[in-house]
């Protein structure tokens, strides 16, 4: 086989999985829609999911959060003095930590923890015929194991957002505290004062969006494993790459709309 060859297989096999995924996601809205008629199907992996992506990754969101505001005032004092009570400050906090790091920064907590489980989970119930035995009992997988962990991831993500830019705010008044004396009150106003509504909106379609891309494209890497369990780490991975490529695109893609257009 030549190099024109296995470039154009290339291409057309990119084609063909884009082609299915899009007839994936399409059949999952279907189903999705179906969902709040039928919810106490998934319930069960509905609140599992919740907890799992949620409740369970509360630690580490409170860490990152904290770690990343404490990080920027530091850096920010050592450059100008009193720098967490100035104007700059509550801009860079406004415009980098809620408008793009609280969002992506749990997006990518999410791939690490949720989707790569998701993947796996779905994979390893592939690999056991569990997806043939309810396809067998005409019991949609998509229905069942796909649309729950959507809806939990995406409830999740939203949250966790807005989890982290508070921790964000209360973090960054702690170390603006350990630097100097700060008044709590004149603190958090000062910030809020800064949000504006497109702020806001941003921030929770973005953490919308990402959290249905993230349980989608686990979930049909995890159900496009066939009969090997060779197969499941292969398509976790594939599982992250393509979350974190599409989370990236489609941020700079709504970064630029919303405060550039």
């Amino acid at each position: 086989m030549n190099f024109v060859n296995v470039v154009r297989f290339t291409v057309s096999d990119k084609i063909s999985n884009l082609v299915k995924f899009f007839q994936f996601a399409s059949e999952t809205i279907a189903e999705l829609i179906a969902f709040r008629m039928n919810i106490n199907i998934g319930f069960i992996v509905l609140v599992r999911q919740i907890l799992f992506t949620g409740f369970e990754a509360l630690g580490i969101i409170s860490l990152v959060s904290i770690a990343i505001t404490g990080l920027i005032i530091i850096q920010g004092n050592s450059i100008i003095p009193g720098f967490s009570q100035s104007a700059i400050f509550n801009t860079i906090f406004v415009s980098v930590i809620t408008r793009e790091l609280s969002c992506i920064l749990t997006a990518f907590i999410i791939v690490a923890r949720s989707g790569t489980a998701i993947s796996t989970e779905l994979g390893n119930m592939a690999v056991n015929l569990e997806i043939e035995s309810l396809i067998s009992m005409k019991i949609s997988p998509i229905s069942y194991l796909v649309v729950p962990r959507l809806v939990g991831v995406t409830v999740s993500m939203v949250l966790l957002t807005i989890y982290f830019n508070l921790m964000s705010i209360l973090g960054g008044y702690f170390m603006s505290l350990i630097i100097g004396d700060v008044s709590f009150i004149d603190y958090v106003f000062t910030i809020l004062a800064n949000f504006t509504i497109a702020d806001i909106l941003s921030t929770l379609f973005k953490s919308a969006l990402f959290g249905i891309i993230i349980s989608t494209v686990s979930s049909y890497e995890g159900l496009r494993v066939s009969f090997a369990s060779t197969e499941v780490p292969q398509r976790t991975i594939k599982a992250v790459v393509q979350s974190l490529g599409m989370i990236i695109i489609f941020d700079i893609a709504i970064t630029i709309l919303t405060f550039y257009s």
